[in-house]
């Protein structure tokens, strides 16, 4: 490719980038942002998604400006200096041609990066009991990566199971760098094949739980009218069975009429933070059905279709007696004992995201 055959679609959008880069800049100076710890680490974060991409940029740019000067040296009269452009030419030529590739790779990435909040729910699935000790065990795993990438966790909603401690149904808010390029890879069905804690004569059960991941968007992405279009329920906390488990009205049930998303908070004796923590969360499935409707928009004009990651979709097996994981996405396996037991997800999430990139690159 030559140094001028680039699609200028591709530099509008990076001018555009280099823009928006210096406007967060810009923010970050500001002494009212400054006072205000959430909002810096928001635009920190969207910052840092685009510094790759906006240094890559400019540096293509002084590049770009060296390649130009050489061509009108090497068309000059001083023959010397004519001489000594063109044999330096070529190679500033290629360095500006892979440097404009890397930074199409880094660009495809940057959307995902700016995300540094999302909401990761948990269900049981098939498998009783052992579906619920699964839901705990995969649930402690990504607990455990958190810990290792620095994220910040908050526990939003837990159903515990009262028989063998397993978990009916959790929600979890992880926030931090990469969050969501990593975690997006997990939404679908989780299925285990192993010998329950609840089996008594030996035998592989496979049990499965299912997991959806939100990117929580900030109050500005999603327009909810919130006195017209949802609709509030407060009740007594409801426990196993259905029996209430306080006599304080302090549960939180809402329902957005215009896409019929219900969300219950329970988990607090705080009527306020009850209502605060459903608010977020229906936020973000609002902006999730808002997001999908867009991207299958996008995936109209394509050809083929990889997996759409939805919840319905079994993405991943867990074989404890081979201690193999195997992602249905990927041909390579991984060890079971690294990613459940210590919460090693990292190789596995960095063959997904190369994946995912190729993917993107092939479409620009």
């Amino acid at each position: 490719m030559g140094i001028n055959d680039i699609d200028p679609n591709l530099l509008t959008k990076l001018d555009e980038l280099q823009e928006q880069y210096a406007q967060l800049t810009e923010k970050l100076s500001d002494p009212e942002v400054l006072s205000d710890h959430k909002q810096i680490s928001a635009l920190s974060i969207k910052r840092a998604a685009l510094a790759p991409v906006v240094e890559g940029y400019n540096n293509y740019c002084e590049l770009l400006q060296e390649v130009n000067e050489l061509r009108d040296a090497a068309d000059g009269d001083d023959e010397e200096l004519s001489l000594m452009a063109k044999d330096e030419l070529p190679s500033i030529e290629q360095s500006a041609n892979e440097l404009i590739e890397d930074i199409k790779q880094t660009l495809v990435t940057t959307d995902d990066r700016a995300i540094g909040s999302v909401m990761l729910e948990i269900r049981a699935g098939t498998g009783g009991d052992e579906a619920a000790l699964w839901a705990r065990d995969l649930l402690a795993a990504y607990t455990k990566y958190a810990i290792t990438q620095g994220w910040k966790m908050e526990e939003l909603d837990m159903t515990t199971d009262s028989g063998f401690g397993g978990i009916r149904h959790a929600v979890l808010n992880f926030q931090g760098d990469g969050v969501w390029q990593q975690l997006s890879f997990e939404s679908g069905v989780h299925s285990v094949k192993r010998v329950p804690e609840t089996e008594t004569q030996g035998r592989v059960h496979t049990s499965t739980c299912t997991i959806a991941v939100l990117p929580e968007p900030e109050e500005v992405e999603v327009n909810i009218d919130w006195g017209n279009d949802v609709e509030e329920h407060i009740t007594t906390a409801q426990g196993p069975g259905g029996q209430n488990v306080n006599k304080v009205a302090t549960a939180v049930h809402m329902i957005h009429k215009p896409t019929g998303v219900e969300v219950r908070m329970q988990e607090t004796k705080s009527q306020a933070q009850n209502r605060e923590k459903a608010k977020r969360l229906l936020t973000a499935r609002v902006y999730e059905i808002e997001r999908q409707k867009i991207e299958a928009e996008r995936a109209e004009s394509r050809n083929t279709q990889i997996g759409t990651g939805g919840r319905s979709e079994k993405i991943r097996v867990y074989r404890y007696q081979d201690n193999i994981v195997a992602d249905q996405r990927l041909d390579q396996k991984f060890s079971k004992n690294k990613i459940v037991d210590e919460g090693e997800f990292k190789p596995m999430f960095d063959a997904l995201i190369e994946q995912e990139t190729a993917r993107r690159l092939a479409e620009i």
